[in-house]
C-alpha cells in the first residue's frame, strides 16, 4: 500500500463501503463515542445543541443501531410487530395504519415488522411467535374479538400490546378504537332525515367486536325513527367485492327492495353501487347510502353517497403511542382511546 492511500485510510475510521457506525459518527462530529452513544439515547446529561448535532449526523451518513448487538445488550429487539390479517389489505386498510405507526416510530429508536397472515387460520399463530422467539418488545393487533384469545395470552405473559378494537373480556388492556356504535346511528338518522323507511346495513363479520357495536348503533337508531330494518346476511364486509355486487345486485332488484344503504366498508359501497345500478336503480333517487370510509377516494367518485370517515392514520399512530408507553410501564386504563366519525 503507498503512503497516499496509507494516510487517506487513516484519516477515515471506516471505508465508504462500511455500514457506519458509533466510531463513523464520533469522527465526523468531534465527539467521544461514548458521547454519541448517550446523545441517540437521549441522555438528560447530554445538551439539546449536541444532540441535534449527533442524530443530523446519524441521519445523513444511515446509521441505524446494530440490533443484534442491542439485543444482546438490553435484551430488547428495538422492534413493534404490527400483526394484520390480508382481509384488512382487502378494506385498503393497511397504508394508511403502517403510516401512521411510522410516524410515531420515527422520532423513537424502535422499527417496525408487519407479520400478515390469513385470518381463516391460526389467528394466534402469529403472537405466539412474537411471544415465544422474543421476536418483538411490543405488538399491534387489529381485528379484535368480544373474546380475543390473543389479548388473553398477552396479558398472561405480560406482554406490552396494543389493540385496534376492544374486547368483552373484562380485561383492562391498551386500545384505540372507532366509534362504530356512533357512526352506524347518525347514518341511520341522516337517512331517516332524507325520508327513507326501508334500511339495510353492509355489516362487519359477526365474530368480531365491532359488529357488535356497528349493530347496537344501527338497531337503536332503526327504533328510535321509526325505520325498518330489511334483514340481510348474505355477505358482509369481508366478502369479496364480487360477491358483495352480486348480493346487493339481488337485493335490490327485489320488489321491495330498500330505499336506503348503511355500508361499514368504503370498498364494499363500490360493489353495493355496482349491484344497485345493475338493476337500474340510482343513487339519490331510488335509494340514499351512508358509507363509513378510510379517505375521501368515495366521494371524489360518488358525491352522491353521504361519507363518514374513520381516520386509519390516526389510529396508527394512537396504537403506536400506546404500545410504546405500555412498553415503558404507563398503566394499560391510561392507554385507551375512541375516536368519532368525521
Amino acid at each position: 500500500m503507498d503512503d497516499k492511500n496509507k494516510s487517506r485510510q487513516a484519516a477515515h475510521p471506516a471505508s465508504m463501503n462500511d455500514r457506519p457506525t458509533l466510531k463513523t459518527i464520533a469522527f465526523m462530529t468531534g465527539l467521544g463515542i461514548t458521547t454519541v452513544s448517550r446523545a441517540l439515547k437521549d441522555a438528560p446529561d447530554i445538551g439539546a445543541e449536541t444532540k441535534e448535532r449527533v442524530r443530523l449526523v446519524a441521519k445523513q451518513v444511515g446509521y441505524q443501531p446494530n440490533r443484534a448487538g442491542v439485543r444482546l445488550r438490553t435484551g430488547k429487539t428495538n422492534v413493534i410487530s404490527l400483526v394484520l390479517s390480508l382481509e384488512e389489505e382487502v378494506m385498503g386498510l393497511t397504508s394508511p395504519i403502517v403510516v401512521g405507526i411510522s410516524e410515531i416510530l420515527a422520532s423513537t429508536g424502535y422499527h417496525l415488522v408487519i407479520t400478515p397472515y390469513r385470518f381463516s387460520k391460526d389467528a394466534l399463530a402469529p403472537v405466539r411467535y412474537v411471544l415465544d422467539t422474543g421476536a418483538a418488545d411490543g405488538v399491534i393487533i387489529s381485528r379484535t374479538e368480544p373474546n380475543d384469545p390473543r389479548v388473553a395470552l398477552m396479558m398472561e405473559r405480560n406482554f406490552p400490546f396494543a389493540t385496534h378494537g376492544r374486547t368483552d373480556m373484562g380485561l383492562t388492556h391498551p386500545y384505540h378504537d372507532f366509534d362504530n356504535e356512533g357512526f352506524a346511528y347518525e347514518a341511520v338518522r341522516r337517512l331517516a332525515e332524507l325520508g327513507r323507511k326501508r334500511i339495510v346495513i353492509l355489516q362487519p363479520p359477526q365474530h368480531l367486536t365491532f359488529h357488535r357495536h356497528m349493530r347496537k348503533g344501527f338497531d337503536r337508531a332503526v327504533r328510535d325513527f321509526g325505520i325498518e330494518a330489511v334483514p340481510f346476511n348474505s355477505v358482509d364486509i369481508d366478502n369479496s367485492l364480487v360477491d358483495i355486487r352480486a348480493a346487493f345486485e339481488s337485493l335490490m332488484g327485489a320488489p321491495d327492495a330498500p330505499d336506503g344503504i348503511v355500508s361499514g366498508s368504503g370498498a364494499g359501497s363500490i360493489a353495493v353501487i355496482a349491484g344497485l345500478e345493475a338493476v337500474g336503480k340510482r343513487l339519490k333517487h331510488d335509494v340514499d347510502m351512508v358509507s363509513k370510509v378510510p379517505s375521501d377516494f368515495l366521494s371524489w367518485l360518488r358525491p352522491e353517497v353521504i361519507t363518514m370517515n374513520e381516520d386509519i392514520r390516526h389510529a396508527g399512530r394512537e396504537l403506536a403511542k400506546a404500545v410504546i408507553a405500555r412498553i415503558a410501564g404507563t398503566p394499560a386504563e391510561e392507554l385507551q382511546s375512541l375516536s368519532k366519525a368525521v
